[in-house]
């Protein structure tokens, strides 16, 4: 996805009470070009479920 629509994805989401961030849970999902979004309950649990399986060059 371009960075446009990234962000116009990420504006709706917040809006709408929902969560958005990079895979590691920071907010450089713009600048890195990977997205997690969804509801709050929705969203912890995937962030909790790839954080094992990142590898180095995506973790922080």
């Amino acid at each position: 996805l371009s960075g446009w629509a990234m962000a116009a994805g990420a504006l709706l989401m917040q809006e709408a009470g929902g969560l958005v961030s990079d895979f590691t849970g920071g907010h450089d999902f713009l600048e890195k070009g990977h997205v997690v979004a969804g509801n709050t309950k929705c969203f912890k649990a995937v962030l909790t479920a790839i954080q094992p399986h990142l590898p180095a060059s995506l973790k922080r």
